[in-house]
């Protein structure tokens, strides 16, 4: 019998503010299991610092299996280094996602990236995400490119539609990612970034689209204890998702 695959959809690292014992947990987890991948939705740092990318680098280096990257809004520099900000803010990201990041592409499962961070908005909180026509479109492409996957996956690190949890993405054009998404053929979008896990159908525009939402491996908690997703998808195609919790 063929064996279901299994990933591991983890968010919010936040190294510089990292709950260790939960980092540890995970890791052991994944040597135990040995999933098909871990995706990680964003945040792998705190203040976007080299040390805490080096940090990550090493402890994401160590897991045993491939993994797959997106920027959260920690991870570019934090506004006391507006110059780098604004003029190379994914540098280091860029060269941590060179060294570490494989693009998953299974027999049965893609993942696709969607970037939802931006250097600059014109709103105070620019933690908050964004989906540039560029960005969505760089998305569709991929859903495009893979249309022959029965299981596609959009990660990025805003939820692009609120989740009903205790903190807000307020995504920027996020609501008309999510039905182009829908209306491409995307099974589900994955996403960190509110701490909190959660798991919903969505309608928009008579297309329904499931969005995922890991919680943290932080101290930075919300209302959820550190925990990280477990996907397992089945023979037919349905996609099992349940949230792993640290005691």
């Amino acid at each position: 019998m063929t064996q279901p695959t299994v990933l591991y959809h983890v968010s919010d690292l936040h190294f510089g503010y990292e709950d260790r014992a939960a980092l540890d947990w995970f890791a052991a987890e994944v040597a135990r299991e040995r999933p098909a991948a871990v995706i990680c939705t964003g945040d792998l740092t705190m203040r976007g610092s080299a040390r805490e990318y080096a940090a990550a680098a090493q402890w994401l280096a160590a897991l045993p299996v491939p993994v797959s990257l997106e920027p959260g809004n920690h991870d570019v520099p934090y506004y006391h280094h507006m110059v780098r900000r604004l003029t190379r803010p994914y540098a280091r990201y860029h060269a941590l996602e060179a060294e570490l990041e494989s693009e998953i592409v299974l027999p049965d499962v893609t993942v696709i990236p969607l970037k939802t961070v931006a250097r600059a908005q014109f709103r105070l909180n620019w933690s908050k995400g964004r989906v540039s026509t560029g960005d969505l479109d760089s998305a569709l492409r991929g859903l495009a490119q893979h249309a022959a996957c029965p299981v596609r996956l959009v990660a990025c690190h805003h939820p692009l539609v609120e989740a009903d949890t205790h903190s807000t993405a307020s995504t920027r054009g996020g609501k008309r990612a999510l039905a182009a998404l829908a209306r491409a053929g995307a099974t589900a979008v994955l996403s960190g970034h509110v701490h909190d896990p959660f798991d919903q159908l969505v309608e928009l525009d008579g297309q329904t689209i499931r969005i995922i939402g890991a919680g943290t491996l932080s101290q930075r908690l919300r209302t959820s204890q550190p925990c990280f997703n477990r996907l397992e998808l089945g023979a037919d195609g349905a996609l099992d998702v349940r949230v792993q919790t640290l005691d």
